[in-house]
């Protein structure tokens, strides 16, 4: 399966600080004119190679993509794929991971929403009460997994200004110990997000936040106490089929 770099933002502009600043960053935007399909999918039950993809005849060409349950809402981001071969059954497959991803049992049709992906640059303005609060410094190198969130990303690693008075966490010697699996703006899909990290074993913590006037919600993991034990909550996070997923500071 191709693998997909996550680029970083990118200052564009900035006005006084009585203002606020203005960025651009790129964002997943659904591209339904691309590809989209809402029918019956189904995993046949075999271990499958590759991840979390899916596959449908219709398909022109690989891409990206994201992959709703309808029946319960989980959804998962991962590569769309022609399928060459027609078998009796359902046109839409899938592969094990994403199976386990959008709880899908072997061999039981499950109607899937699929829509292709697009990587668009969008402008992002940041009020100046919460551009004052974020760190110079401070860089969103990965994005988050809901594709309709265009704001929300300005608040990571930044105390958000309606967001309560924080809570002791354990200490940690890492300068980024928590992995943010995404930033959604229907807090379902957080907690659905969550659920599936517990099913695969890790504790996750939803967090409510807003910024310029937007409601959002963040899932987390963490914090890991070191280098090794990151990188294997990250690798068990995207072996989950969470690809976007990449650690922040809070």
């Amino acid at each position: 399966m191709p693998g997909f770099l996550q680029p970083k933002d990118t200052a564009a502009s900035a006005t006084p600080a009585s203002t606020g600043s203005v960025r651009t960053t790129e964002r997943d935007i659904e591209a339904p004119e691309v590809f989209q399909t809402s029918e019956a999918g189904l995993w046949d039950g075999r271990p499958s190679l590759g991840g979390v993809w899916v596959a449908h005849p219709d398909v022109a060409e690989p891409d990206r993509a994201i992959i709703r349950n309808e029946s319960n809402g989980k959804f998962v981001i991962g590569a769309l794929f022609r399928r060459e071969r027609e078998t009796p059954g359902p046109r839409l497959q899938i592969s094990s991971d994403a199976a386990a991803a959008l709880g899908v049992l072997a061999g039981q049709p499950t109607n899937l929403n699929v829509v292709a992906l697009r990587r668009e640059e969008v402008p992002v303005e940041t009020p100046a009460a919460t551009a004052a609060a974020v760190p110079e410094a401070t860089e969103v190198d990965a994005q988050p997994l809901d594709p309709v969130v265009a704001d929300a990303a300005q608040a990571i690693d930044a105390a958000p200004v309606s967001a309560p008075a924080p809570t002791p966490k354990p200490s940690s010697a890492l300068a980024k110990p928590y992995i943010q699996i995404g930033i959604f703006s229907v807090e379902q899909n957080a907690n659905n997000t969550a659920a599936t990290m517990r099913q695969a074993g890790m504790v996750p913590t939803v967090k409510k936040q807003t910024s310029a006037g937007k409601t959002f919600w963040r899932v987390l993991v963490g914090p890991a106490q070191s280098k090794s034990e990151l990188a294997t909550l990250l690798k068990t996070i995207k072996g989950t089929g969470f690809a976007d997923a990449y650690a922040v500071t809070h």
